[in-house]
């Protein structure tokens, strides 16, 4: 008999259980617990072990010049980007290593900086997309027609219209996106993400373009949904996260520099440098 090599016995070995990863103690559930998260594109660091906690039923902001990391972490947040290190734990799945696919079954939404709607859907169909986490029928019975798959879609089309009337855009239903103006587009945007009920919603400059009394309503709209749910807000408008945010991180070249309430953060010095230079300039 041949003598066994190396790597033999290490095939033939019963591979060692991998440590299951658990949130800090205290952490409640339906919170986002953030641990030393690393990510590197090429020789740059876009997060440097960034740890963070989005408590339930809260609205917690993500600031940060641009180039800061905070569309990276939502990026990781939804399996786009695979960090080199750390952990993304939401109600005991590390989101980290989740592929974006499953992102739905666990409650998860994000809307994204652009619309990323479907030009040829209608506006109801595009918030219908959402809602798909919800549909039991299942591919088959739907390609077929078959009686369980028109119930499963009219419970569909009963969300999405829940979804756009939240959002106060249930008369545009049977309209296309590029029929409406921007603002509005935004709004059929995030009723997308409504209709999925998320348990979390990752928001990513929602308020890009719109006008001071959408941003108030969308404020509103934002406060209104973490009554359920947990809310990670990523925004450029100190006015609304002012409002929104009950806790906010700043990111600076891929570090949290600071964390707290609104107002306590936006006077920080460490902030004002970091949005306005060396602090005489300030």
């Amino acid at each position: 008999m041949s003598p066994e090599s190396p790597s033999d016995r290490a095939a033939a070995a019963p591979s060692s259980p991998q440590p299951s990863q658990q949130a800090p103690a205290g952490t409640p559930p339906g919170a986002l617990s953030v641990r030393e998260v690393t990510v590197r594109f090429g020789g740059v660091t876009a997060l440097d072990g960034v740890s963070l906690t989005a408590a339930p039923r809260q609205v917690t902001g993500i600031i940060g010049p641009n180039g800061a990391g905070k569309t990276t972490l939502l990026n990781v947040a939804c399996g786009f980007v695979r960090p080199q290190a750390g952990h993304l734990l939401f109600d005991g799945t590390d989101l980290a290593r989740l592929r974006p696919h499953r992102l739905g079954a666990l409650g998860i939404a994000r809307t994204l900086q652009g619309l990323g709607l479907f030009a040829r859907l209608t506006v109801l169909e595009n918030v219908m997309v959402g809602a798909t986490r919800h549909a039991r029928a299942g591919f088959w019975p739907a390609l077929f027609g078959l009686p369980w798959s028109d119930a499963d879609e009219r419970r569909l089309r009963g969300r999405a219209r829940q979804a756009l009337d939240r959002v106060g855009a249930a008369d545009l239903a049977d309209r296309l996106p590029g029929e409406l103006p921007y603002g509005v587009r935004k709004r059929v945007a995030f009723a997308r993400a409504l209709a999925a009920t998320p348990r979390l919603l990752l928001l990513d400059e929602p308020a890009s373009g719109l006008s001071e009394g959408e941003l108030a309503e969308l404020g509103a709209l934002i406060s209104d949904v973490a009554a359920d749910a947990c809310v990670v807000l990523v925004e450029h408008r100190i006015d609304l996260m002012m409002t929104a945010c009950d806790t906010i991180f700043v990111l600076d070249f891929g570090k949290v520099i600071a964390t707290g309430p609104p107002g306590e953060v936006l006077t920080d010095p460490a902030v004002t440098t970091a949005y306005l230079g060396a602090t005489g300039d300030a």
